[in-house]
């Protein structure tokens, strides 16, 4: 087997990162930064998406594991204290996994340039200063014109992160599906959109259609798309699920429900 270690950089981190790589160091598991079969991040769910972008083109055999050093994470099962109960289950691994969907982004400029990404929790198309006014198409037939601040589309793991603070629902990661939710939508009597989330399935596409980019901002998880509008303008942002998903080795793998609790309820369960 051989292993890759994507560390935040504060001091927990670096001292579970000096364990671990004492300890796998006893072991015949290898260290391989470059083509690895199994990433493990130490940190939180913002250092489990930097390890997802810096593999993203290696999905189709890479597994994920998080380490969290803070609080419990949506994307970390296990905690600082617990390396060698993790060594032991790599020892011992045997291809177990959970994979879930991510979500496609497909942007085309006016000049017929074309972008393409994969997001682990969310895009977002929105306004600035100003609202914004985008066609939405549902494989390609149209559905509405939308009249607000911007669009979220979001994966299932991702609708607990921005999806949920802007009112999008939260979904269940075992649905192979996206998420699509408005961001402060203009509706009165001549202004109309549907007002709710949207849920969609593998088979479907969400298509957006910009008025005008010029005070426009497109974000791929905590990335920001630019693009020179001096040069072209934003034609049209595609959602759609991803062809291939993210995998997590499942040794101790933390209930997605489970999560939620504890994120946001707490308590007696």
């Amino acid at each position: 087997m051989k292993i890759a270690i994507v560390s935040y950089g504060d001091p927990e981190a670096v001292r579970v990162r000096k364990i671990m790589l004492n300890r796998l160091a006893k072991t015949d598991i290898q260290c391989e930064p470059k083509h690895p079969d199994i990433v493990i991040s130490i940190g939180g769910d913002g250092t489990l998406l930097t390890a997802f972008n810096k593999y993203q083109d290696q999905l189709d055999h890479v597994r994920f594991v998080g380490i969290h050093t803070g609080h419990l994470g949506f994307y970390t099962d296990w905690r600082n204290f617990e390396v060698d109960d993790l060594l032991t289950s790599l020892q011992h691994d045997s291809g177990q996994l959970v994979a879930y969907p991510l979500l496609q982004i497909d942007v085309t400029y006016s000049d017929g340039q074309a972008q393409h990404m994969v997001a682990l929790n969310e895009s977002a198309l929105r306004q600035k200063t100003k609202t914004m006014v985008s066609d939405v198409y549902i494989n390609d037939r149209f559905f509405e014109s939308f009249r607000g601040d911007g669009l979220c589309a979001s994966t299932p793991t991702g609708s607990t992160a921005y999806n949920k603070s802007v009112g999008g629902a939260v979904m269940d990661p075992k649905i192979s599906g996206f998420q699509l939710t408005e961001l402060a939508s203009l509706n009165n009597r001549v202004y109309r959109s549907l007002g709710s989330p949207i849920i969609l399935g593998t088979e479907s596409q969400v298509t957006l259609r910009i008025h005008d980019d010029s005070d426009s901002l497109l974000t791929c998880d905590r990335r920001v798309v630019e693009w020179n509008t001096d040069e072209h303008h934003l034609s049209e942002v595609a959602y759609r699920v991803a062809d291939q998903p993210i995998r997590f080795a499942k040794y101790r793998h933390t209930s997605f429900w489970d999560r939620v609790h504890e994120s946001f309820i707490g308590g007696r369960k």
